[in-house]
């Protein structure tokens, strides 16, 4: 599904020194081997809509760098923010799978690059790896333990300091792969984190501003470190 706005980049997926970290395309020689001849590699500017909610489903995309905004909106036309896609996630993996319609709008929020695989293309594929229909399995599994937390997040943290703490804290392990320091990019405005953790944007505000005060987070421009974890952790339980 290439876009007006793409650029078509060439990537070697079998030496690409990520994939070691991420749950699908972290795969055997021979799948490997098979897996990099499929679909095209695209570069995408901030704020490009990769796939609209309800349309007919055509690929499957696999981030490779940035992050999309994956979002719903009402028929009243509110929006909600569901996840923030982060590399090595497969979009629209769901839908290509069942034949539906894509479930979600997904819209990037930083240059971002994806390796956008035909439907056909894919099903083949798992379908001839057995290896890679596990991996897509465990995908479809993972999507729906992050809905399964974020539900429980919305329903059951007492406060709106307790869910964002929680957001702040899977994104900075995340970013950090593993090493000591938590840093990333806030590449959402207020109002954006606050369709996430169901509060006011005034609110989203006021509480960056108290972790901030009581040195739990450090904020330069839109770099965020995470300087308390472990308070960050206490405050989320």
């Amino acid at each position: 599904m290439p876009h007006t706005n793409a650029t078509r980049v060439i990537c070697d997926c079998v030496h690409c020194e990520h994939r070691s970290m991420r749950l699908f395309c972290n795969l055997d020689t021979a799948a490997l081997a098979d897996f990099g001849s499929l679909g095209v590699h695209l570069e995408h500017q901030t704020g490009t809509t990769i796939f609209e909610e309800e349309t007919p489903v055509g690929s499957v995309f696999v981030l490779c760098h940035g992050r999309v905004k994956l979002s719903s909106t009402s028929r009243q036309g509110k929006t909600l923010i569901l996840k923030i896609a982060l590399p090595g996630d497969v979009l629209g993996l769901g839908a290509v799978v069942a034949g539906t319609r894509y479930e979600v709008t997904a819209e990037t929020i930083e240059p971002t690059q994806l390796k956008v695989i035909p439907r056909e293309d894919f099903l083949a594929f798992i379908h001839k790896y057995g290896e890679a229909s596990l991996h897509a399995a465990q995908s479809l599994s993972e999507e729906y333990r992050t809905a399964f937390f974020d539900a429980r997040r919305l329903a059951l943290s007492t406060s709106a300091a307790s869910r964002l703490a929680s957001l702040l804290l899977e994104w900075g392990r995340a970013a950090a792969h593993g090493k000591t320091e938590m840093r990333f990019t806030m590449a959402l405005t207020h109002e954006d984190l606050a369709n996430l953790i169901g509060t006011s944007r005034e609110t989203v505000t006021r509480m960056l501003g108290r972790f901030k005060r009581e040195k739990l987070i450090q904020m330069r421009g839109a770099t965020i470190v995470i300087l308390a974890p472990d308070k960050l952790e206490l405050m989320a339980a």
